[in-house]
């Protein structure tokens, strides 16, 4: 697979999780694919496994894109993740056997108030 059918791939992918459309959101793994959540030590195994625990979250979510990187087998998408109106930072990292994902890990970091002693340095992100 090109790397433009990959970021293809990984733009369908994103905006389908967005519109919780699960059937499509999955069909970038393949069967045996494992997906781990290593800051809650969750790692679970099979495209169907990642499916289901999807479409059991219960919270209202959203998914922004920020910015999708990479090349041949190694994908990360930087993305925020809004789940009930209270956003997360997330990276994915999604590793890719031909034109399916075999191995996703996911990171999340809540946002946090900036640091006093830098703030003569920084500016505002939107």
């Amino acid at each position: 697979m090109r790397d433009d059918d990959v970021r293809d791939a990984l733009r369908r992918h994103w905006a389908a999780s967005d519109a919780n459309d699960f059937e499509t959101e999955h069909r970038i793994y393949r069967d045996d694919a494992v997906l781990e959540y290593p800051q809650s030590g969750e790692r679970i195994r099979g495209r169907r496994h990642i499916q289901a625990s999807r479409a059991a979250q219960p919270n209202a979510k959203r998914f922004t894109v920020r910015r999708i990187l990479g090349g041949g087998d190694l994908w990360m998408s930087e993305l925020v993740l809004t789940y009930d109106e209270k956003p997360s930072y997330v990276v994915s990292i999604m590793e890719f056997e031909g034109v399916e994902v075999v191995r996703e890990t996911q990171y999340f970091g809540d946002p946090f108030a900036p640091g006093p002693s830098r703030a003569q340095w920084v500016e505002p992100m939107d």
